[in-house]
């Protein structure tokens, strides 16, 4: 089941409860896991503001984002991500992009995100249950967790009028054409944390 919520008003579209001093203005959208082999933990959502930056914890997977957030035409999305706490088994976060309809059923959004194990992946979202790989692989460019089970990874999204380029810690890995499952860049932009994880965000920004 998808469930929302307002965190202006923390109006509750369906009952999640989340973090008192969650950041005004964004929204929450759960995706739960269908999966019997990987069921998500109990507990609720929590997202709140820390100093200028934000801390997801994900026992269910979510995207987050401000209605206010839209971009279009060329530009770069960039965000730095600290992986507080790693889940028991590879679970991936980072930017969300060219977004519609996140709040409806018809959803669609593209996601870069990167992993513990050292991954990034290209995902593309269309609708409440289809989803589609664009690219994965392994690059050494992506942080693994330290001693003390944390890493810091700066993912950004450069989008151009004839592809997009995939960046990690400043190290494009992957690029794609503004074709197929990756042609519509334009729309609302956020991040996606899947379940399991505690993740700290900070410098989220759009430059043209």
């Amino acid at each position: 089941m998808t469930r929302f919520v307002h965190i202006a008003a923390l109006t509750l579209i369906t009952a999640i409860p989340i973090a008192a001093q969650a950041p005004k203005g964004w929204l929450v959208r759960a995706d739960r896991s269908t999966s019997a082999a990987d069921p998500d933990a109990a507990g609720a959502i929590k997202f709140s503001a820390q100093g200028t930056g934000f801390q997801a914890v994900t026992p269910q997977a979510a995207v987050f984002w401000n209605p206010a957030n839209v971009a279009t035409g060329n530009y770069t999305l960039k965000g730095t991500f600290t992986l507080v706490r790693p889940s028991n088994h590879t679970n991936y976060y980072g930017l969300v992009f060219g977004g519609n309809g996140l709040e409806g059923p018809k959803q669609t959004y593209l996601y870069f995100t990167v992993a513990q194990d050292g991954t990034w992946l290209i995902k593309q979202r269309i609708g409440d249950v289809r989803t589609t790989d664009v690219a994965r692989a392994a690059n050494a460019a992506v942080k693994t967790p330290d001693a003390k089970g944390t890493s810091t990874n700066t993912l950004e999204v450069r989008v151009t009028a004839s592809k997009i380029d995939y960046a990690v810690n400043g190290t494009v890995v992957h690029s794609t054409p503004k074709t197929g499952a990756t042609a519509n860049t334009d729309g609302l932009y956020g991040m996606r944390v899947n379940h399991a994880l505690e993740v700290r965000v900070d410098g989220l920004a759009l430059t043209k």
